[in-house]
């Protein structure tokens, strides 16, 4: 399995990588813990910002933006975060998406996050990016995870979950979605299994 995760943070070091990491390494965990072998790569849009605008004018992708733009539509899963711009998501993280075709990541799990300085804006996940992967027919897991400043290092309290809890949760939804989540068939794979079962006829 491969899971990508898209981070859409400007600075460095980033909470928005931050809280990436956070979920892929969760997401990953959950998997191995159930024998299941996974690739994680991680895509910083930074750093291709100019390459995004570029193909956005020209219509031609460089190398090194077609290379994430392959990543995340042949991934078994996806994590998405941007940092709140607006009230909405970053621009860099729309013009990514903008790229990728309508039908590429139909049924594909996508566990969604946004990071920013307040809680106030934490319906960003429900008001612009679950219905930005609804769009791209995307299987969006149940628990989005936002993470405002006063989040990190906090544990919650009787009311409130704590982001450590809210990305372990998360992370569980998006590793039982790619685990139940049959895989794709390769040519190569559709050979072997018409090998297989030439090689069971018994011929009389």
């Amino acid at each position: 399995m491969k899971l990508v995760a898209v981070s859409a943070g400007l600075s460095t070091p980033s909470s928005t990588r931050l809280l990436a990491d956070r979920l892929t390494e969760s997401a990953r965990g959950e998997l191995a813990a159930h024998d299941h072998e996974v690739e994680t790569e991680v895509i910083e849009l930074r750093e291709l910002a100019v390459a995004v605008a570029n193909h956005l004018v020209t219509g031609f992708p460089p190398p090194q933006l077609a290379t994430a733009v392959d990543a995340v539509t042949g991934a078994h899963g996806l994590i998405a975060v941007t940092p709140v711009f607006t009230a909405s998501y970053s621009g860099l993280f729309k013009s990514f998406f903008d790229l990728i075709d309508p039908d590429a990541l139909t049924g594909t799990p996508v566990l969604i996050g946004a990071t920013g300085g307040t809680a106030r804006h934490s319906l960003i996940l429900e008001h612009a990016l679950r219905p930005l992967f609804a769009y791209l027919r995307a299987t969006v897991v149940p628990t989005a995870v936002y993470a405002a400043s006063e989040d990190w290092g906090s544990g919650g309290d009787e009311y409130t979950e704590g982001l450590p809890a809210r990305i372990r949760r998360a992370a569980g939804e998006l590793a039982d979605l790619m685990a139940a989540r049959p895989a794709e068939k390769t040519p190569e794979d559709e050979i072997t299994s018409l090998e297989r079962q030439l090689s069971d006829l018994r011929f009389d």
